[in-house]
């Protein structure tokens, strides 16, 4: 992505991957249009405007692997044996979050609770939870009804079984979380060495908050990993797709060139190879409206549909070129 900075005479050069054909404009939340603040004029004295600080793209505000305060704690019990471990947030989301405005001010919207009978706000005190039975008919239900089924919160992964780590199904996999050891480093390096030895892992059970999940308990990374699991009916298997029934043979020439293009495409895997291409583009369109920069959308040029043979020879064509 190209760009060009706005000067007297000169168009901006045109580029191609940005939905933007408008001049920057910041407006600080809480202040009305056209109304300065003590800052700008201060800054005007000064005879510069301080920008704000935007992260370079590509780079998180925090550092990378640093590690957090923990949300959670109690013990990993394998029948009469307790570890006690404290719980910490492993995957941090880094998609760009952009705010709803008034077009007019550039001032955030809030969203309330309205009634769709009364068309009035109601206050927090006078909302209950219901759950709609059929179409607009819905059963309401009390606090107390609500805690008296609530998953018990013992602070305990009750460990069942140990199984294969391999043999575990990834669709099943949900969120990871670290677990580190609460005043018990003997016991916890034990049991994770001894996973790690195996290549094993444990199976058992949390309740986090209001839900209780299926979890995997394995060694990684010089420490041990609890990752929650879907249960089995909130994941959709592809054998539910009829579409996949009957699937047609492949013809033995082509099956021939798919595999030679995967032998030449294989290679070891690392995350890092991964960016996201987005949020850094987000990041660096932000930075180039600070400095006053235009940028122009440009609609790309649909690529050229072609036969399978046709494509499987002209990539396996382009990857011998290499």
């Amino acid at each position: 992505m190209t760009t060009s900075r706005k000067s007297a005479g000169n168009p901006p050069e045109k580029v191609s991957g940005n939905k933007v054909k408008t001049k920057s404009r910041i407006v600080p939340a809480g202040k009305m249009a056209g109304v300065p603040e003590k800052s700008e004029k201060v800054s005007e004295r000064k005879g510069k405007t301080a920008a704000p600080m935007v992260p370079h793209p590509g780079v998180s505000t925090q550092q990378q692997g640093k590690a957090g305060r923990p949300f959670w704690s109690g013990t990993i019990t394998i029948g009469l044996v307790n570890v006690p471990v404290r719980l910490h947030t492993m995957v941090r989301d880094l998609s760009v979050s952009f705010r709803l405005l008034h077009k007019a001010d550039g001032q955030p919207l809030r969203y309330d609770r309205v009634c769709t009978k009364d068309d009035r706000v109601i206050p927090w005190a006078e909302t209950v939870k219901g759950y709609e039975v059929r179409k607009g008919e819905y059963l309401i239900f009390e606090p107390e009804e609500l805690k008296a089924i609530m998953p018990e919160s013992n602070r305990k992964i009750r460990i069942e079984k140990f199984v294969f780590y391999l043999s575990l199904d990834p669709v099943y996999f949900e969120t990871s979380y670290i677990l580190t050891p609460d005043r018990s480093e003997e016991a916890y390096n034990l049991l994770r060495t001894a996973l790690q030895d195996l290549g094993r892992a444990a199976i058992g059970t949390i309740t986090l908050r209001t839900k209780e999940y299926p979890v995997v308990v394995h060694a990684y990374g010089g420490g041990l990993v609890l990752t929650t699991l879907r249960y089995a009916d909130e994941v959709t298997l592809p054998r539910a797709f009829e579409t996949l029934e009957g699937l047609p043979v492949p013809k033995e020439a082509e099956l021939t060139l798919a595999k030679r293009i995967i032998t030449d495409l294989s290679g070891d895997f690392s995350m890092t190879d991964y960016h996201d291409r987005y949020r850094e583009a987000v990041m660096s369109l932000i930075e180039k409206k600070l400095a006053g920069e235009k940028v122009v959308y440009v609609e790309p040029h649909p690529e050229e549909a072609k036969e399978l043979m046709q494509a499987l020879k002209e990539t396996l064509s382009t990857l011998s070129a290499k």
